[in-house]
């Protein structure tokens, strides 16, 4: 065979058969042609490559060395095919979508918004997961990610979608209870975490406030999770102004202190690149950039407290303010704090 030239579909298409099956009669079956035909193709890929792909005389078909190496390539070269092939078959604006999305931005923003998609795609029908692994970017499974991470994952597209900030949120209830007068009445207070640590000790250095002793902490695997047990006046979680907008502006949940901080991630809109272009994903992706556009710009309004800092950078009293108004609108998406490591699901 000239190098660089591809060896003839056909008989490919009989080898990955026979293989698959271990049988030419299957193959035969399955391709809708002559036990005859199959043997014939299998001998024409093998003068072609001028190897010996199957050992003669077994009552199974049994792959040589050279057969076993080329099998799984030519099993994803079809996969694909066929996939790519069902995707550009498939409507604009019918069809099953999967998506798989961070959890606290599936549960607390895009759920909420799903009837607006709906209205526009009364046709698609989705599949929400609930996943930060971005493993799933190479699943032929799953159509779009919506992943919390650094966003330079290789052999597929992305975007960034928005950055974060972080910032304390508390139900009012537990503040009537317990007041946070100051940073340091966070000791009082049972600290949420929806990562190893790393997203307080962030917030806690900006306040100049990682020497002062604490109380009470309890981790869990995702800010989803941090967030509805602070909702439920378990502790103070950190909030980020895309996910608990929502329940900021119904006051379920209060921002006790103005300092927010940015996250070194963020969220991105992720897929394999052989689906980008499908009229269906397509569709969505554009969907959840437009939606986002839409949602009001602001920072979070704090309920009572200011921290202060000296010309020494030290951070005094808090200075009282207003009590805390709902806000009239959403407040605006900035930077989330660090990913865990090890495939820990986040945000």
């Amino acid at each position: 065979m000239t190098p660089g030239r591809l060896p003839p579909l056909n008989p490919l298409r009989a080898f990955e058969a026979a293989a698959r099956h271990g049988s030419v009669t299957a193959a035969a079956r399955e391709l809708n042609v002559t036990h005859g035909a199959i043997s014939h193709q299998i001998k024409a890929l093998e003068t072609t490559l001028d190897v010996q792909l199957f050992e003669r005389g077994a009552q199974r078909l049994k792959l040589t060395s050279q057969g076993a190496l080329l099998l799984p390539t030519v099993s994803k070269a079809f996969e694909d095919i066929a996939a790519t092939t069902a995707l550009i078959k498939r409507p604009t604006t019918s069809g099953e979508l999967t998506v798989t999305c961070v959890p606290a931005l599936l549960s607390l923003w895009l759920i909420p918004r799903m009837n607006q998609f709906t209205e526009q795609y009364p046709d698609i029908r989705l599949t929400l997961i609930a996943s930060n692994d971005s493993d799933h970017l190479f699943s032929s499974d799953v159509d779009v990610c919506v992943l919390y991470g650094h966003g330079s994952w290789t052999d597929c597209w992305s975007r960034l979608w928005t950055t974060l900030k972080l910032f304390p949120v508390a139900s009012p209830t537990l503040l009537n209870m317990r007041p946070l007068r100051s940073v340091r009445d966070l000791r009082n207070h049972v600290l949420l975490h929806g990562d190893d640590g790393r997203e307080w000790n962030t917030w806690l250095a900006a306040a100049d406030a990682t020497e002062h002793a604490r109380g009470a902490q309890h981790f869990m695997s995702d800010a989803r999770l941090s967030t509805e047990a602070a909702v439920y006046g378990q502790g103070v979680a950190l909030g980020d102004t895309i996910t608990a907008s929502t329940l900021i502006a119904k006051g379920e949940l209060i921002v006790p202190f103005d300092l927010t901080v940015p996250a070194n991630n963020a969220f991105y809109v992720a897929c394999r690149n052989e689906v980008r272009n499908a009229p269906i994903v397509k569709v969505f992706i554009d969907w959840l950039f437009a939606s986002l556009e839409q949602d009001t710009i602001t920072e979070p309004q704090t309920s009572a407290r200011r921290i202060i800092r000296r010309r020494s950078g030290k951070v005094s009293a808090p200075e009282r303010l207003v009590e805390l108004p709902i806000p009239a609108t959403r407040p605006r998406r900035p930077e989330r704090s660090q990913k865990r490591r090890a495939k820990l699901d986040t945000r």
